[in-house]
């Protein structure tokens, strides 16, 4: 009877992940796509507020073959008609995970919704990506920042950047060098500069190096 429940369970759990099933807490939906083809380096939107810079991320994370973490709530409706418009088909490429929370974006980070992704063992301790935020006050140029692969690029609310506690739990701040007296960039160009780098210097560009 053991050996039948051991079976069991193993199969059960084998065909929810084969039909994409998320057994992750605070998880609203992930678009499962192979993660192998996937580059280690993410993105990851803050509570965006602006449906046609969060369609454009996720445009560019389609492109770039970039997976996109979008941490809610959002400040307008997922899937409105100018998110659709700014995002059209690629919308459909990306590999999106929608978290409820910045709470349930943590603990997928340190570890709940990571477990053997980058082919660990059961009892080993798994290394917990870096969070790099994009930011107008940040301390480091983002071409002078050494990206490792996994890192977590974050970008901020439009209209607020992050929280305090959002800010403290990142562990590097990057910024865009500006002409003096400018107050910042669109966050999907900021976004998309940083990115980029980090691609190549991980050497993580889908198409090869650029």
């Amino acid at each position: 009877m053991w050996l039948f429940a051991i079976f069991f369970t193993t199969f059960f759990t084998t065909a929810l992940s084969a039909l994409g099933a998320d057994p992750q807490p605070g998880i609203i939906g992930h678009d499962h796509k192979p993660r192998e083809s996937k580059p280690p380096v993410r993105l990851a939107l803050y509570q965006p507020d602006i449906p046609q810079n969060a369609a454009a991320l996720m445009r560019l994370g389609a492109c770039l073959g970039v997976a996109v973490e979008l941490i809610e709530p959002c400040g307008f409706v997922f899937g409105e008609r100018r998110f659709r418009r700014a995002g059209m088909d690629y919308l459909e490429a990306v590999e999106l995970t929608r978290h409820s929370s910045w709470d349930a974006f943590e603990a997928w980070r340190c570890g709940a919704g990571r477990h053997g992704e980058n082919g660990e063992g059961q009892g080993e301790k798994k290394k917990i990506p870096r969070l790099v935020l994009l930011t107008t006050g940040g301390d480091t140029s983002y071409c002078d920042f050494t990206y490792q692969p996994g890192d977590i690029l974050l970008a901020g609310r439009e209209s607020a950047g992050v929280p305090d506690e959002v800010r403290e739990a990142a562990d590097a701040a990057l910024r865009v060098p500006m002409v003096a007296g400018m107050r910042s960039l669109n966050v999907a160009l900021a976004a998309a500069m940083a990115l980029g780098e980090g691609l190549r210097q991980t050497g993580q560009f889908a198409g090869g190096t650029p």
